[in-house]
């Protein structure tokens, strides 16, 4: 599967294919599926078809817990907790839910995302954990400092190493890994200090999707890691409203099938937002604030799962940071600002971890940074301060490792990738398929992070 044919995610499924799906009858849809594939049907129904059956095959595992074991798990970890609040949760689209065979089943990162996202959950935690948010505190000193010395400039050593689990190891056999790799945009002197085992390929700084590219045997216990330093150099963006220019450009802002299109609702949504604003740099404010403001921060399901992702948030009114940086993307785009993809990893001493966020483009200032992510979960916790600095700016604890959306590797995978659309985590895949994402383990090291003067 090409990531060109993800283009036909925005045909609809025969109904009794949905029937089944939406039931969480995934067995008989795949039957379904396999009998229209088995007959003379058009190149796109036969992609569309192809690529669903990736879904389920994907989405099924994803939801383990039922009602039961998903109320023991948050009453054994939260005092007093009640049948009656998770229904709410589930009610409120708070607690991710699918149906399989008729019955209810939660996601696996349902009790986690429910810790990030409800403070007063957090307070009745039987086992309380630290209160100080060091990290939260890390990032807060650097806006600071970023607005009294209008610059930031770090030195950042990072190792990252996948491993194949030992029940889906298939030793003695050929294995394709790609691994991110930082790129070149505000990141300076990049240095890959450590491959191993020999990466057979390094793409090019430049690459929209920058990877190292294995391709060895694989042997027992057998581990693939990158180690590799940069600098992150971020100056401190003040944009004047009165100083945006009148002419101002129309690159990238387009649509991009499956996951940017200017669909009817996020048309009128858009609309909705802007009113009759022209101003390109107050529209991407109201979109950064309609965002911050009412998109409720959510672990989500693996992204090849949702067929329209920034619609998915804006009808839901929930999403992680890559969602909400797509809403913020596509809603920019279809108002005439240019706006584009971000991601990689966010990193400081007390994390290291997949993370993605937007650009958008306004004239005189060039490429501007939006994090409605990290300017959200200020909003929330009543930082203007921190709200305000990631619209137009964004701390320099980043790893970018891609610089586009669904941008196909060098060289390309052969097989579906468990996120078509991101690199964050790599991809690995054997002679005759692709490894899932539950098949494989990561770990992010920080050797090394300092200031440079």
């Amino acid at each position: 599967m090409l990531l060109k044919d993800l283009k036909y995610l925005k045909v609809n499924l025969p109904e009794d294919v949905l029937k089944m799906k939406m039931n969480g009858n995934f067995t008989d849809a795949i039957k379904l599926i396999n009998l229209r594939l088995n007959k003379q049907i058009p190149v796109a129904m036969r992609k569309r078809l192809e690529l669903e059956k990736e879904i389920i095959n994907t989405i099924k595992n994803e939801y383990t817990y039922t009602f039961d074991e998903a109320l023991k798990k948050c009453q054994d970890n939260i005092k007093d907790f009640t049948k009656e609040e998770l229904i709410f949760l589930q009610e409120d689209s708070q607690a991710d839910w699918i149906l399989i065979d008729g019955q209810v089943k939660f996601n696996d990162s349902f009790y986690g995302s429910l810790l990030v996202t409800r403070a007063d959950l957090n307070e009745r935690l039987i086992e309380q954990k630290e209160s100080r948010n060091e990290r939260a505190e890390y990032l807060d000193a650097n806006i600071k400092d970023m607005k009294e010395n209008k610059e930031a400039s770090y030195y950042i050593h990072l190792k990252t190493s996948l491993k194949i689990k030992g029940e889906c190891a298939r030793t003695g056999e050929k294995i394709k890994v790609h691994m991110p790799l930082p790129a070149n945009c505000q990141q300076k002197n990049i240095k890959i200090i450590k491959t191993t085992p020999a990466a057979k390929f390094i793409s090019d700084e430049d690459h929209p999707s920058r990877t190292a590219y294995f391709e060895t045997v694989l042997q027992e216990n057998m581990e693939f890691s990158v180690e590799y330093s940069y600098e992150s150099h971020l100056k401190y963006n003040e944009p004047d409203t009165e100083k945006v220019s009148v002419q101002q450009p129309a690159f990238d802002t387009n649509e991009f099938e499956p996951q940017i299109m200017f669909t009817p609702y996020i048309k009128e949504l858009a609309n909705e937002i802007i009113g009759d604003e022209t101003n390109p740099l107050i529209k991407a404010r109201k979109i950064y604030d309609y965002i911050t403001q009412n998109i409720k921060y959510s672990y989500m399901r693996t992204y090849s799962t949702i067929i329209n992702i920034p619609e998915y948030c804006a009808l839901n009114l929930k999403g992680d940071c890559g969602v909400q940086a797509l809403l913020f993307i596509t809603l920019c785009r279809y108002t005439g600002i240019p706006a584009k993809w971000q991601s990689g990893l966010a990193v400081t001493p007390y994390h290291v971890g997949p993370h993605d966020w937007a650009q958008f483009y306004v004239e005189p200032y060039g490429w501007l940074f939006a994090d409605p992510s990290f300017g959200g979960g200020g909003y929330r916790n009543g930082n203007t301060d921190k709200w305000d600095f990631y619209f137009a700016n964004l701390d320099p604890f980043r790893m970018v490792a891609n610089s586009e959306l669904q941008h196909e590797f060098d060289p390309p995978k052969q097989y579906f990738r468990h996120d078509p659309y991101d690199n964050q985590v790599g991809e690995c895949e054997y002679e005759d398929r692709a490894i899932r994402r539950e098949e494989f383990r990561v770990n992010f090291e920080l050797i090394e992070m300092k200031k440079i003067s």
